[in-house]
């Protein structure tokens, strides 16, 4: 049972099954089928620090589940030397269903571009009843003291951009 701000008691309803169709969580980055470049889906529950007084997410966390996700491919590509050096440029984040405390959540990151000095990552989070958020997040990269973006380095385009054979 739960309440609304208004103190009105109610309870949430259950989360559905699993969705049809939801990518099984991988734990290295696999290229993309339909696009050539790294992608990764992880899993995890929504917890209660990930929930607002409402019951559900918190617009947050989904940015949160996305950033574990982008480690995740980071590592899995030999990249987690670049924490610290990508900067968020933008974001933008579609919310289409809510997702309850303890409800098991996939979330799937893959890289959309690799530009000269930014990056673009599409991902959807997906819950119990399908496609709960999706969006886009763009992040640059910036050599610790750099004032501004700088040029990825040769090796972490070849390594983003490999699978698709480009690397310029």
């Amino acid at each position: 049972m739960a309440t609304t701000p208004a103190g009105e008691l109610f309870e949430p309803p259950e989360p559905p099954g699993e969705p049809p169709g939801v990518p099984e969580p991988s734990e290295a980055s696999e290229p993309s089928e339909l696009s050539g470049l790294p992608e990764v889906t992880i899993e995890r529950a929504v917890e209660w620090h990930d929930t607002d007084a409402a019951g559900h997410q918190h617009h947050s966390a989904i940015l949160r589940w996305v950033e574990s996700a982008e480690a995740e491919l980071l590592r899995g590509l030999g990249l987690s030397w670049l924490f610290g050096r990508t900067p968020r440029i933008r974001h933008e984040v579609g919310y289409h269903a809510r997702l309850w405390f303890g409800e098991t959540v996939r979330i799937r990151l893959r890289v959309q571009s690799v530009g000269r000095t930014s990056l673009r990552y599409a991902f959807e989070v997906h819950g119990g009843a399908g496609v709960a958020a999706d969006g886009v997040v763009i992040i640059a990269h910036a050599e610790p003291h750099a004032m501004s973006a700088t040029p990825w380095p040769s090796e972490v385009r070849a390594r983003l951009s490999a699978a698709e054979g480009r690397t310029a």
